[in-house]
């Protein structure tokens, strides 16, 4: 046994310390403040409990303010939630309890499930537990003991957990005070440490191991952070998140629904359809001169999907069909008994059409868009409005080009990118290298090389865009190759993972796509996946939360409502919307005997932009009142001008870039 540790801190020191010393007698050693703020030590990275002796390597002390913290002030708290249920509903059975994004929670099994009254109930007795503040522990036990012990007190569960633990893995158990569970680690040093920035948020029910041949058991959701003010911002977060919740901003824009017959597809209704198309002719304008737009099959034999490698590594995913007659008649031999794939992603159709013909490098790079409809099984629990589909429309692109040209047409992807973002009011942007996952094919020399190019191209996009902040998520790339993920913060802070950007250098293999070289020998090119939106029905999720359905005009469904106070108004109110109309100004009219303040409410609630109220005076005037969505004035002006500036904030931002360009080549 080593005599010594040597450890180095974040200033760049080195001390060496006797073995078995524990990070809380190193942080004693810097400073006694420090060690008073500790709560867990970081060795290379790898978060540790105080108690733990340190081991070779950097070390970092802990404390509650650290960010790295935040995760163990949440692992603590589940434990309390769990012991404070067990001490106010005896013969409760305690399962398992993960932090989650946000948060945490705890299944149990309880022969009366948990309802939200008992909320307020838990929520007292864990702050008494915090406030006695006692120490958490860490014991190694034998299996045979620890399944003993637990399957004295009642817990069946644990057990099972217990026999599902490898062998050469120890089995630990943490205290806090007189209650214990099985448990990972690492924790802070005493549940005082927690502090009361908690709440906890819902019960729902949740099936055993996700199993639903197994029991249910009922889930008690909780959200905790370092401060109150950061628990306060999450919380007036959720209910404006409520408030936008684009399956209820739907409901009332009427633009979409949801039915049993349809799990995870969308019933557009023809507002919403309208908007969907603005979105598609948007992305389409923005590819006009670069991307050449194709449509591949929607069924493909199996065997395709076998070549590609999705079959074996993504079949659980995918649908999968037979003609309905080689059903129904099964012996018969002129049945097509093939086994075809609903297509979950475009780009084997696109090796395809690449490989249809002879490619020259002087062709290359060649740039294959496809707005295709895709299919993809979601389990029914995680469907989630147009967030989470089964059938979705991918703006999916790919490119064929050199390994010289694959750097340019990585910028040329993210300038693309960021500007599509900009025009939607997404000014925040994360992008990550998702690097090689466990599961993956190709040679690590050509992961090397890919990776190498992005993490180039990722400096150089970070630093020619001061809007761009990146990161590394190791080990997430999809498994044939490295990617690049952007992620956008939306109007009330929450993030979400958009566009992606994909190097393979295996798909063309696969499929032994080429080009003639220069030299006239064949060559493999390389393939960019790129998707910019992603889903366009998620995309349209997001903008609607975004903006709490208070849509862009250039963007809006409806645009604008005629809504006339008198009967005596209504060939003034027509001649008003069929001027709008024919500006290209998506216009509806409401002349219904009903109070003028009333038609201005039922417009809101749907997100109209802009209501032009029309009476007798306007009508004699030719002018009309223009109230904007959000706000009580009205605004008098004449028609020629209301329709004049309505054109202006109506026309896209990207068409409106392109008018001034002629403007000013023009001039």
């Amino acid at each position: 046994m080593a005599s010594a540790v040597s450890l180095t801190f974040p200033d760049g020191s080195k001390r060496d310390y006797p073995a078995g010393t524990t990070g809380r007698e190193v942080a004693e050693s810097i400073s006694k403040s420090l060690a008073k703020k500790a709560v867990a030590v970081a060795i290379d990275g790898e978060l540790a409990d105080l108690s733990d002796p340190v081991r070779e390597g950097a070390l970092e002390i802990v404390t509650r303010t650290d960010p790295r913290a935040l995760e163990l002030i949440r692992h603590d708290a589940a434990h309390v939630m769990a012991e404070a249920v067990q001490e106010l509903y005896p013969g409760t059975q305690v399962t398992i309890g993960p932090v989650i994004e946000n948060g945490f929670y705890y299944d149990f099994a309880k022969n009366e499930p948990f309802t939200p009254e008992d909320l307020p109930v838990i929520e007292k007795k864990m702050k008494e537990i915090i406030a006695r503040n006692q120490a958490f522990t860490k014991e190694v036990w034998s299996r045979d003991e620890a399944k003993r012990v637990f399957k004295e007190k009642g817990e069946a569960y644990k057990v099972e957990l217990i026999e599902a633990i490898p062998a050469d893995q120890d089995l630990k158990i943490y205290r806090q005070g007189d209650w214990f569970d099985l448990c990972r680690g690492p924790h802070m040093a005493s549940t005082g440490q927690i502090g009361t920035a908690f709440k906890l948020m819902k019960v729902a029910g949740a099936y055993w191991r996700g199993d639903s041949n197994n029991p249910m058991l009922t889930r008690i959701y909780g959200t905790a952070w370092t401060e109150q003010a950061e628990l306060d911002a999450y919380l007036t977060m959720l209910e404006e998140a409520e408030k936008r919740d684009h399956r209820r901003l739907g409901r009332e824009m009427d633009l979409f629904h949801f039915q049993d017959e349809g799990p995870g597809v969308v019933f557009w209704h023809s507002k919403g359809w309208r908007m969907f198309q603005n979105l598609l002719a948007y992305m389409r304008r923005r590819l006009e001169g670069s991307y050449e737009e194709v449509n591949a099959p929607q069924v493909l034999d199996k065997s395709l999907w076998e070549t590609s490698g999705h079959w074996g590594w993504y079949q659980e995913n995918m649908f999968a069909v037979k003609s309905a007659h080689a059903f129904t008649h099964p012996d018969d031999e002129e049945a097509d008994n093939r086994i075809f794939a609903l297509k979950p992603m475009n780009c084997p159709g696109h090796v395809q059409i690449f490989k249809h013909g002879l490619k020259s490098y002087r062709d290359l790079p060649i740039r294959l868009a496809e707005f295709g409809n895709v299919h993809r099984y979601e389990p029914s629990g995680a469907l989630h409005g147009l967030m989470r589909v089964r059938a979705f429309t991918q703006d999916d692109a790919h490119i064929f080009c050199t390994e010289e040209q694959l750097e340019a047409e990585i910028l040329k992807i993210n300038d693309l990118m960021m500007s599509v973002y900009k025009d939607f009011g997404f000014e925040e942007v994360v992008v990550k290298l998702a690097t090689r996952p466990e599961k993956r094919v190709g040679t690590d020399a050509m992961w090397d090389h890919a990776e190498e190019i992005l993490k180039r191209a990722l400096e150089r996009m970070a630093r020619e865009d001061s809007r761009i902040k990146i990161g590394i998520n190791e080990g997430e790339g999809t498994f044939y190759g490295p990617k690049f993920e952007y992620t956008l913060r939306d109007a009330i802070g929450r993030d979400w993972q958009c566009g992606t950007t994909q190097v393979d250098f295996n798909l063309p293999e696969r499929f032994g796509a080429f080009y003639i070289g220069a030299d006239s020998e064949k060559k493999q090119p390389v393939m960019v996946h790129r998707a910019i939106c992603g889903s366009l029905e998620r995309f349209l999720g997001i903008l609607i939360e975004s903006h709490g359905g208070h849509m862009p005009m250039w963007f809006a469904p409806l645009q604008v409502v005629v809504a006339t106070i008198t009967s005596e108004a209504d060939d003034y109110g027509a001649r008003v919307a069929q001027t709008l109309r024919d500006a290209g100004l998506q216009v509806e009219t409401d002349f219904r005997n009903e109070k003028i303040n009333y038609k201005v409410r039922e417009h809101s609630l749907a997100k109209v932009p802009v209501i032009l109220v029309c009476g007798k005076r306007e009508a004699e005037e030719d002018t009309v009142n223009m109230r904007r969505l959000g706000s009580r004035d009205q605004v008098s002006m004449s028609l020629a001008e209301a329709v004049a500036q309505l054109v202006e904030e109506a026309t896209p931002p990207d068409v409106a870039r392109r008018n001034a360009e002629k403007a000013a080549r023009a001039a």
